[in-house]
């Protein structure tokens, strides 16, 4: 059995569990996750799902542990793409205004913010569909800035190329987010102007340059439940896995073509973040978007089921999202301790 699928069993558990793992439900080598196997975990009864991924969670991660990421915006709107969820696509009419790139000392004044506020990784978006040199050039001097006041640095700047990654993992840049949305099958019913491989081969280029890998999808796009799996499928059979994961609750914004789409079942989304954990056990589990819709009780299902990240303040990007204080306040009632920022003293007066 796959180690990750193996815990040991607390005492107080009255019945054994049967751990679901690749070897268990598909011929293929133990690292490799089916569609199958990862739909039998998502259809297991709710309790046992959560017992077995916080058994794996806490093989691999200190009990109590949680990232604080912060995401800010550094060039919004105007982006060519249709993306179906995306406020900031230039063909759908969502009140969100093309504006230019931030200029270095209001991204540096947001990353000091951030960090003084706890966070530990500072992810900077540009809705772009794919940068230009000069793009490229303007956010390197930004990652190498936020980078030399002792954070960890993550950039989503749409699709690059093998150079455009080497350059910005040279300035510094720690992870690149691009996330697969949804399965394969079902990406061209969400997004039309690019094809799916058109995101593997970033995803390739990223990790050809050294740079690690945050990449997850969508939820409550109107997929179909094989769909999550097959998300799920492919997230845990890339080589090596992603070390992050953020995991998004539709926000539907009026203007885009999900804007009247049904809300899921909140504790289907539990279900994805527990299969998350199991399948990929050393990535950070992320709660991502749609964490105001959640509500407390569900974020601590969450965490229970493995979910080891958040983004910290109140914007994502375009939509809300809680409030710091309302975060704090949360974490301290569930006993959940921030990762320790690691800042040196001279990194920290920067």
């Amino acid at each position: 059995m796959n180690e990750a699928l193996s815990p040991s069993a607390p005492e107080a558990v009255a019945r054994p569990l049967t751990f679901l793992s690749p070897k268990a439900t598909s011929a293929r080598p133990p690292q490799c996750w089916s569609v199958a196997g990862i739909q039998a975990l998502l259809d297991q009864p709710f309790l046992d799902l959560l017992w077995q991924a916080q058994a794996v969670h806490r093989q691999h991660w200190p009990a109590g542990d949680i990232e604080l990421a912060t995401l800010l915006s550094v060039k919004t709107g105007g982006c060519p793409e249709n993306c179906g969820y995306c406020p900031q696509s230039a063909q759908f009419d969502t009140g969100v205004a093309a504006q230019k790139l931030l200029p270095l000392d209001e991204v540096l004044a947001a990353a000091r913010a951030a960090r003084n506020a706890g966070a530990t990784r500072f992810c900077m978006g540009a809705a772009w569909r794919a940068p230009k040199e000069r793009d490229i050039e303007k956010m390197a001097e930004r990652i190498a800035a936020v980078k030399a006041l002792g954070l960890e640095t993550c950039a989503t700047l749409g699709m690059l190329t093998p150079t455009q990654a080497q350059a910005l993992k040279a300035s510094g840049l720690d992870y690149y987010n691009h996330n697969l949305d949804t399965a394969p099958e079902y990406y061209q019913d969400v997004v039309s102007t690019r094809q799916y491989q058109d995101r593997l081969d970033t995803l390739q280029a990223v990790r050809g340059a050294g740079v690690k890998v945050c990449c997850g999808g969508i939820i409550g796009m109107g997929e179909a439940p094989a769909h999550r799996a097959g998300l799920l499928a492919q997230l845990a059979n890339l080589d090596p896995y992603p070390e992050s994961v953020p995991i998004n609750s539709l926000v539907p914004v009026p203007g885009t073509p999900l804007a009247d789409s049904e809300p899921i079942d909140p504790l289907d989304f539990v279900r994805v973040i527990a299969v998350a954990r199991i399948t990929m056990p050393r990535a950070r589990v992320r709660l991502s978007a749609g964490r105001q819709q959640l509500g407390d009780a569900v974020q601590a299902l969450c965490f229970l089921a493995g979910a080891n990240s958040i983004f910290y303040g109140d914007q994502l990007l375009v939509t809300g999202n809680p409030e710091a204080q309302d975060d704090e306040r949360l974490l301290a009632r569930l006993g959940l301790r921030p990762t320790a920022t690691g800042l040196t003293t001279a990194a920290a007066a920067v």
